[in-house]
């Protein structure tokens, strides 16, 4: 169920689309920026107003890795799965970063401070297996035992609690 708040962004995104034709991918960023995601019950709002299917505009949004369907962390650490960093023992780091955070990839922590995923590359493979926090912060040639500095710091450095 939407907050009052998110209900009154929502309608201002729509009220900014209305009347206008292509506009569904844009509503959907839009509306994912001032919410932090896409709640079902904005899917049924954009739908409603845009005079599309529900189907329709989860379509679109499901087609997009970009769009989220439920909450995320303030911080999402991702952790690169290219093929430099799975030979060099990325599973191993995101197992221990599953265990350490309690969640598994594609989960946010419960306190929502975390969101762990893995990317197909990071384009830094001479580092490998590497780690990136919000999309910012690069840790390279991790063991599993480093994993504990990267949670701290994303602890210290970006206020989280993690």
């Amino acid at each position: 169920m939407l907050q009052q708040e998110e209900v009154k962004k929502i309608d201002t995104v729509l009220d900014d689309a209305e009347g206008k034709r292509g506009v569904l991918i844009t509503v959907l960023q839009r509306v994912q920026e001032k919410v932090g995601y896409l709640p079902e019950d904005a899917m049924g709002m954009i739908a409603d107003r845009l005079s599309l299917s529900l189907s329709q505009v989860y379509g679109v949004a499901s087609f997009y890795k970009h769009f989220h369907f439920k909450p995320r962390g303030k911080n999402i650490v991702k952790v690169c799965m290219g093929t430099a960093c799975h030979v060099r023992g990325a599973r191993a780091v995101l197992t221990e970063m599953e265990q350490k955070l309690g969640i598994k990839e594609g989960e946010t922590t419960p306190d929502l401070s975390v969101t762990l995923e893995t990317v197909g590359c990071v384009g830094c493979c001479a580092l490998a297996p590497v780690v990136t926090v919000n999309d910012q912060e690069l840790f390279g040639e991790l063991t599993p035992k480093m994993v504990d500095d990267i949670i701290l710091t994303v602890r210290s450095e970006h206020g989280t609690h993690v």
